[in-house]
């Protein structure tokens, strides 16, 4: 709970500071993320032009990394699917 701050009379919550907004799970999708952007920058510096890499890993590799892995990174929370004790299986703990 938030610390009681008394200032003349007025009431206020202290900030609660000791809650991380990331947390290392964030963090290890985020540099996941990194690693396959710079994996499709890597790609297309392969020498031919018409090859496989330059034309198809590339940017399926810059895809996944900018449209998938980072914005999964920072929305990604430790119970995205817990919601009403329901896993993600769709089981109750009762059920199981």
């Amino acid at each position: 709970m938030s610390k009681v701050i008394k200032t003349r009379g007025k009431v206020r919550k202290a900030p609660h500071e000791d809650h991380m907004p990331l947390s290392r799970e964030n963090f290890y999708i985020l540099g996941a993320g990194l690693l396959v952007i710079a994996a499709g920058y890597v790609a297309m510096l392969e020498g031919s032009v018409e090859g496989f890499l330059p034309l198809v890993a590339a940017p399926i590799l810059l895809v996944i990394g900018y449209c998938v892995l980072i914005p999964l990174g920072i929305l990604y929370r430790k119970n995205m699917f817990a919601r009403n004790n329901v896993d993600a299986a769709g089981k109750s703990p009762q059920q199981a």
